[in-house]
């Protein structure tokens, strides 16, 4: 009999890391569904790994929108095989602000790239398959060394809240056969997070990197196509740092 078709479900798919994640799963046998809140970046993205993509918009941070498009998806496919949580982004939070202002720029920081992770799990959960189900966060050296710069802390605390995340998720679903694990990585060039970075910046930071040179958005995706593959079943619970050695022992 063929084997059935993974689903792969991919929160921020239409752009950077979850972009790239995206178009390695689009060179196996599945079927990918990318989640984002653009509508000209994710049909762009579709038609560009077509036939292998969908897209849905959604903002993963709202909750009925995670409802309802998750049901939608369910209701198409069945199951759900892989859950990778890549959608996020970056807003300065400094002492220099305003309470006001900063409350407002943390709450938009971790409302996407932590309650969205929470919400997103909790409403695929149901539906990944058992064994074999997987789910993966896409989090950030930052959660360990709190950013390159001044102004990280927001993004630095989300970080850290999805490695909260692994764990608890890991402990409670991993023996349903589920695994949960998380991918940190380094200086990865060329995304909506380090692309308008200076020269002198990146220059500084490849210098600190042993492997030396910068990061790839493939860099990530080798290494979520292998936490999401049969090979990785033991493998719970686990921080994976791609990062070159610009920071390692945790």
């Amino acid at each position: 009999m063929k084997q059935r078709k993974r689903t792969i479900l991919i929160t921020g798919g239409n752009s950077g890391m979850g972009k790239a994640i995206a178009a390695r799963f689009a060179n196996e046998d599945t079927s990918i569904v990318i989640l984002g809140r653009d509508q000209d970046t994710l049909r762009a993205t579709a038609s560009e790994l077509a036939p292998h993509v969908v897209w849905y918009q959604a903002d993963v941070s709202q909750r009925q929108q995670v409802q309802t498009t998750v049901a939608s998806i369910v209701e198409q496919w069945g199951q759900i095989d892989v859950l990778i949580n890549a959608a996020g982004f970056v807003r300065s939070v400094t002492t220099d602000m305003t309470l006001d202002e900063a409350e407002q720029e943390w709450d938009a920081v971790l409302d996407t790239n932590l309650k969205g992770s929470f919400l997103m799990t909790v409403a695929v959960a149901p539906y990944l398959v058992r064994p074999g189900g997987r789910i993966i966060y896409i989090s950030s050296i930052a959660a360990f060394n709190g950013g390159s710069r001044a102004g990280s802390t927001a993004y630095a605390a989300a970080k850290a809240g999805l490695h909260g995340l692994t764990y608890g998720f890991a402990r409670e679903l991993s023996a349903q056969g589920i695994t949960v694990n998380a991918v940190a990585p380094g200086f990865i060039a060329n995304t909506g997070f380090t692309g308008a970075w200076s020269e002198e910046r990146i220059h500084s930071i490849v210098e600190q990197t042993p492997v030396g040179r910068a990061g790839q958005v493939n860099d990530v995706a080798a290494a979520v196509q292998y936490l999401a593959s049969p090979e990785a079943s033991f493998v719970t619970g686990e921080i994976l740092n791609v990062n070159g050695g610009w920071l390692f022992g945790h």
